[in-house]
């Protein structure tokens, strides 16, 4: 695997093998579960950069962060299930909407009675909590199980952006990124390394907006960045650098270290992001497409 210098300090991104859920060097470790938007993709034309929804977990020292629950974090919760042992693990999530939440009734780990997990999220447009988000879309005719099937210890927090969460010695700090969908970015920091999940990001952002999205990334060692697009019928794959071009401005602004590109389109199959990562390395070097499964290290 590559390992690529984000600065010229001591500060580096590493792109690595590992054990889902090992952490024996106390490390900030992200994985990618889900790397697409609107919807599940899965086809021969996706393979190589993955066809499911949002999901990346972040073993930040001992502790366990989950960030979204698209259809990716089915696949996580089926590698936590093979180490049959007692889980804690914190999700935080950015918006309700369905290719944010639609993996969590498929969540194997939450129908163990053993585990504990703490949720989190905002306020979605129609003032609905998180709980209830996730209640209703288990509800019939949408699933045939309710929430209250889950064993698991589930405890609902309810965040405002601004706040803070602390865990230890980490830091998660949530701000309004999209006033229109009601979208939460986030920023975890932890023994002076930064990563920033900031996935709804629209093309033009207003300029209360900006400087938002600014100051939680300013000077993180990761941004983690999604493509902007038109809606689905007004999809056009020869425009792509409009696609990316919100994130590395941002980026740059900034000042951030290095920066990964997530949430494609459904239309965006593998040939297409295999261009575009050669092209966005033309505007922004330090920066790389996500793929399922990819693990990256933030270390020293």
């Amino acid at each position: 695997m590559s390992n690529t210098e984000l600065s010229d300090s001591q500060s580096h991104l590493t792109e690595k093998q590992a054990t889902p859920l090992s952490n024996p060097s106390g490390e900030f470790v992200v994985q990618f579960w889900g790397v697409r938007g609107l919807v599940a993709t899965p086809s021969s034309n996706t393979t190589r950069y993955g066809g499911n929804t949002a999901c990346v977990e972040m073993r930040v020292g001992t502790k366990h962060l989950i960030f979204d629950g698209g259809t990716g974090l089915r696949l996580l919760g089926k590698t936590w299930q093979e180490l049959e042992q007692p889980l804690e693990a914190y999700l935080f999530f950015t918006n309700s909407q369905s290719n944010r939440i639609q993996g969590f009734p498929f969540f194997g780990p939450a129908f163990v009675a053993k585990n504990r997990f703490h949720i989190y999220g905002s306020a979605a447009s129609n003032s609905a909590s998180i709980k209830q988000c996730l209640c209703d879309q288990m509800l019939q005719p949408h699933f045939p199980y309710p929430l209250q099937v889950m064993q698991s210890e589930l405890h609902f927090h309810n965040i405002n952006p601004g706040s803070e969460v602390k865990l230890g010695e980490m830091t998660i700090s949530p701000a309004l990124i999209n006033t229109h969908q009601r979208s939460v970015g986030y920023r975890v920091n932890w023994q002076g390394f930064s990563v920033a999940y900031v996935t709804d990001l629209s093309k033009n952002p207003e300029q209360v907006e900006q400087e938002k999205i600014l100051q939680l990334i300013q000077g993180v060692d990761l941004l983690i960045a999604n493509s902007t697009y038109a809606p689905p019928t007004a999809h056009n794959n020869d425009s792509s650098n409009l696609q990316w071009q919100t994130a590395v401005d941002l980026a740059s602004k900034a000042g951030a270290k290095s920066l990964v590109i997530s949430h494609y389109h459904p239309d965006d199959d593998d040939d297409f992001l295999d261009r575009v990562q050669s092209e966005i390395k033309s505007s922004f070097p330090k920066a790389l497409l996500a793929r399922e499964g990819m693990i990256l290290s933030v270390s020293k």
